[in-house]
């Protein structure tokens, strides 16, 4: 059963005429891709993978086994900030899949113009380990996983967000989704 962490909403999305995004947020092997794809399909959004972002030089490092920096994640924030800035100009709603592992990365990503909206997907440590080591063609090895859980920050109270825990199939965690922006951030996805 998906059981998720009460959140609290602090943006009045309702009066925004600009289109709100949403961030699935996490660390490598919580399922952000899965899930992102499956919430842009379930309202119509757009899907974009934050790794697509990364520059060579970044998952150059990574497939080394080396952490990024903040210096490495700048350049690719702003990208998917970009990104998002041209999206709201066109009045369209994006899902991105993107780590956005602490509060500062996450301020960075609120920049974009629009409303942002954090999904942060929780997993069980071994299930993810588990997770990653299936996973056929990605760049990050399992060895960063600690590196990855090190740098996590939570959400915080002042963040526009919800947590959700994914151990469910795809469909049931995405209804949990439109449940808990519905009833602690007072916002419909399928309207925003």
């Amino acid at each position: 059963m998906t059981v998720t962490q009460p959140r609290r909403g602090h943006l009045s999305l309702a009066y925004s005429q600009q289109p709100t995004h949403y961030v699935c947020m996490g660390i490598s092997g919580c399922g952000k891709s899965t899930i992102g794809q499956a919430f842009a399909d379930s309202i119509n959004g757009i899907f974009v993978d934050g790794d697509d972002f990364h520059p060579r030089a970044n998952i150059a490092k990574m497939s080394a086994g080396i952490p990024l920096t903040d210096q490495d994640r700048w350049p690719w924030l702003a990208s998917i900030v970009d990104y998002l800035a041209a999206s709201t100009a066109q009045q369209q709603q994006v899902v991105v899949a993107c780590s956005a592992l602490k509060h500062a990365y996450r301020e960075q990503l609120r920049q974009a113009p629009g409303n942002v909206v954090f999904i942060h997907l929780e997993l069980h440590k071994d299930t993810v380990r588990e997770r990653m080591s299936q996973r056929m063609g990605h760049f990050m090895p399992v060895s960063l996983l600690s590196s990855q859980l090190a740098t996590l920050e939570p959400l915080r109270d002042d963040e526009c967000g919800i947590t959700v825990f994914n151990d469910a199939d795809p469909s049931t965690v995405v209804q949990t989704i439109h449940e808990q922006c519905a009833a602690e951030l007072a916002i419909n996805p399928r309207l925003t």
